[in-house]
């Protein structure tokens, strides 16, 4: 009634729908709207009655015996048809399912079901009943109920204001439906371009997104990106198909994120260390916003981007890298000194803060860098007119750098 005659649907006091429906006419008719309602009535009437017959008509047809005809249904030409996509999808659920707590032949039942509903007589008429119908049909025919929701929820969010699947087994099918989707396109090097986004991968990568944070679900990005099973077809090295995916991810979760007020500076700087896992990016972007929000970050960002910049500067000019590391013997005065004892214990303490995954802890070690760094450049000179002494102090600036690379590159982030 609403999407297609444009009519809106009633409910009774108990929140059920009612045999009414109510519509609006832009004319006074002379017999007070009976014909305009009899009309209305005999098109909904036949509408309700075409659908009653295609349900009918459905329920006679087991789910799994639909799956074959899957086979008729063109994906993309370049991936194949719907079934040589839910052989892939359902796959891919198993090895996810243990990481979100659901029983793996349940995630492999509703991955396999998944799709099954779109050779169905309802969905070829209404095609915006894809999932919904499928559930109506697992249910009617006994199917667990988790296969069953799993089924309608899969394709969740379908926009920003959409809510997440939250089951188990629905989460396992709906990341494996999208990154299937995702990982084939990127192999097929079908990606969106400027606004053009004919497959809606940027809503398919945001769903993940949201599925993994709201969820809190580990998953480490990478490993499912290289062993997908459409990359055997093609070369995934061609085009980097891991490091590309992960990148348009990285934009996906700073749109994401901005949207809830974060910095897109810190995505940067936290995604620079090469992590893949969304949830702890996320945790270390909001610890290191946290951190930088203190006296104590602001002012160790503003040393740290000091020595950066420094070292970026006579690194170039010298035509060489200052990675090895110092000479304590070479530490003519008391503030180099600190800071090298300082770098060598913080460095350990967050890398190890940082493994536990206790990111708060690492962003407090960091915070012992700042007095020491301050004291550094208000009392030495890194370029010095000894040669050996100027390269010593420029190694240890490289120490301050590498020190921070434990928990962020700091030279991503604005300020």
């Amino acid at each position: 009634m609403k999407a297609h005659q444009k009519c809106f649907s009633v409910r009774n006091k108990r929140g059920e729908l009612a045999n009414r429906f109510i519509l609006v006419a832009n004319l006074e008719a002379e017999d007070g709207g009976k014909a305009i309602v009899a009309g209305n009535e005999r098109v909904i009437a036949a509408r309700l009655s075409d659908a009653k017959f295609f349900f009918e008509q459905d329920r006679k047809v087991m789910l799994p015996d639909s799956v074959p005809k899957l086979k008729e249904i063109v994906f993309h030409e370049k991936l194949g048809s719907q079934y040589e996509r839910v052989q892939r999808v359902w796959r891919l659920a198993r090895e996810i399912a243990p990481l979100v707590g659901a029983d793996p032949d349940l995630a492999e039942r509703a991955a396999i079901l998944a799709k099954a509903d779109l050779v169905s007589l309802m969905v070829g008429e209404f095609p915006e009943l894809q999932g919904v119908m499928g559930r109506y049909y697992a249910l009617d025919q006994q199917e667990n109920t988790s296969v069953a929701d799993a089924i309608a929820a899969h394709y969740k969010p379908l926009g920003p204001s959409d809510e997440v699947p939250r089951e188990p087994v629905a989460i396992a099918v709906a990341l494996a439906d999208k990154l299937d989707m995702l990982v084939g396109f990127w192999a097929i090097d079908e990606k969106p371009t400027g606004s053009k986004d004919p497959y809606a991968l940027r809503r398919a990568a945001l769903g993940v997104i949201r599925i993994v944070l709201e969820n809190e679900v580990r998953l480490r990005l990478t490993e499912y990106l290289l062993t997908h099973q459409v990359t055997a077809r093609f070369d995934p090295a061609v085009h980097n198909l891991a490091g590309s995916l992960l990148a348009f991810f990285a934009d996906r979760l700073k749109v994401h994120l901005r949207d809830q007020g974060a910095r897109h500076d810190l995505v940067d700087a936290v995604f620079a260390l090469g992590g893949d896992d969304l949830l702890m990016i996320v945790r270390r972007v909001e610890a290191l916003g946290r951190f930088l929000d203190t006296e104590d970050g602001a002012n160790l960002l503003t040393g740290t981007k000091r020595a950066i910049n420094i070292l970026r500067i006579e690194e170039k000019k010298d035509d060489t890298t200052y990675d090895q590391p110092p000479d304590p013997k070479l530490f003519k005065r008391i503030e180099e000194k600190a800071l090298a004892k300082a770098v060598d214990q913080v460095e350990k303490a967050a890398a190890a803060a940082g493994t536990r995954e206790d990111f708060k802890a690492a962003m407090a070690e960091m915070a012992k860098l700042r007095k020491p760094v301050d004291e550094f450049f208000d009392h030495v000179t890194v370029n010095a007119t000894e040669a050996d002494l100027r390269a010593n102090r420029l190694r240890l600036l490289n120490r301050i750098r590498a020190t921070t690379l434990t928990v962020a590159d700091f030279s991503k982030i604005e300020g």
